[in-house]
């Protein structure tokens, strides 16, 4: 099927662009941001090599609906959405941290804390807990980039602070911003039968200095969904949870030998596993939203992206 996984536009009054592990971001005259969602999917911090059909416009369409969701408690980037693939936004100073924050212990904490480890960025956390059980008040673990601007590393507020990486005044308001967020998903994923068990916060400054949201929100590639009927029984049976996340395609590659380690081999993603990948994607969103997907023409994306873009650009 018809994916895209790298693209080359030329915007009027184009500055740069910055390709990330999935998005790709145009500076417009430095002052607007157009980001295009790719079909590219990433795990470990390593973008595997073939794209899933719908995966961009899945993960923008998500995104682009929580930010309207959350704009009263949290103000953010987003302007308009001229393609199902794409955002526009006001150009920003990322800050160099993202907030994590964490409902239960699962993923990256559970491995973790299955290695020993009973604090984690600065965070402790008790003794006698199981992989995905509740912790008493959600905790904030963020991550910071490594040195050469690839892995995610733990990081803990005391050494955001001591290394003035974020000044204290705006680090507070990352925090207070981020436990409002994770509040009102945790909120709308109730609503819809799911538990929202953790996710990822971006942020960024304006030109004028205002703290905004930026990059994505509540998505299955920043966020970690589980199904709520059946989840006490699930842990008191020491059962897998039913999740809604991109956790599954970690699940596989770890199950074929692969975790992003140097050395390893991406396991061969076939035709029939791609299908699968993007049908499950269909139903996260379809889940996370509660409405149904409505898949965009796939016939020449570069061009359909292109056009709309153009046209919004020459409003």
């Amino acid at each position: 099927m018809n994916t895209i996984t790298t693209t080359n536009f030329n915007f009027p009054n184009q500055k740069s662009v910055y390709r990330g592990k999935v998005r790709e971001v145009y500076n417009i005259n430095d002052e607007l941001l157009v980001m295009v969602a790719t079909d590219r999917l990433s795990a470990f911090d390593v973008v595997l090599p073939k794209g899933i059909p719908y995966k961009g416009q899945i993960l923008n369409q998500i995104a682009t609906k929580f930010m309207e969701l959350t704009k009263d408690i949290v103000p953010n980037w987003l302007i308009a959405t001229p393609d199902p693939n794409v955002a526009v936004g006001h150009l920003c100073e990322p800050f160099k941290v993202e907030m994590v924050i964490r409902g239960y212990l699962s993923g990256h904490a559970a491995r973790e804390y299955s290695a020993g480890k009973r604090i984690i960025c600065g965070v402790p956390m008790a003794e006698g807990l199981k992989e995905n059980d509740k912790f008493p008040i959600p905790i904030i673990t963020p991550t910071t980039k490594a040195n050469n601007g690839s892995h995610d590393e733990d990081i803990s507020r005391e050494d955001i602070l001591a290394n003035g990486i974020v000044t204290k005044d705006d680090y507070l308001i990352l925090e207070k911003y981020t436990r409002d967020l994770y509040q009102r998903g945790t909120e709308i994923a109730a609503s819809r039968g799911l538990i929202l068990v953790d996710t990822k916060y971006e942020f960024g400054k304006t030109k004028d200095g205002k703290i905004v949201l930026i990059d994505e929100i509540h998505t299955p590639d920043s966020s970690r969904y589980f199904y709520a009927d059946g989840y006490q029984d699930r842990q008191n049976n020491n059962e897998d949870q039913k999740q809604l996340s991109k956790e599954f395609v970690r699940r596989w590659l770890i199950e074929n030998g692969f975790q992003g380690q140097d050395g390893q081999q991406i396991p061969d993603m076939t035709h029939e596993y791609i299908n699968s990948v993007s049908e499950r994607y269909i139903e996260l969103y379809e889940n996370i939203l509660d409405e149904k997907f409505v898949k965009a023409d796939l016939t020449n994306i570069n061009n359909r992206i292109n056009e709309n873009v153009l046209k919004y650009l020459n409003q």
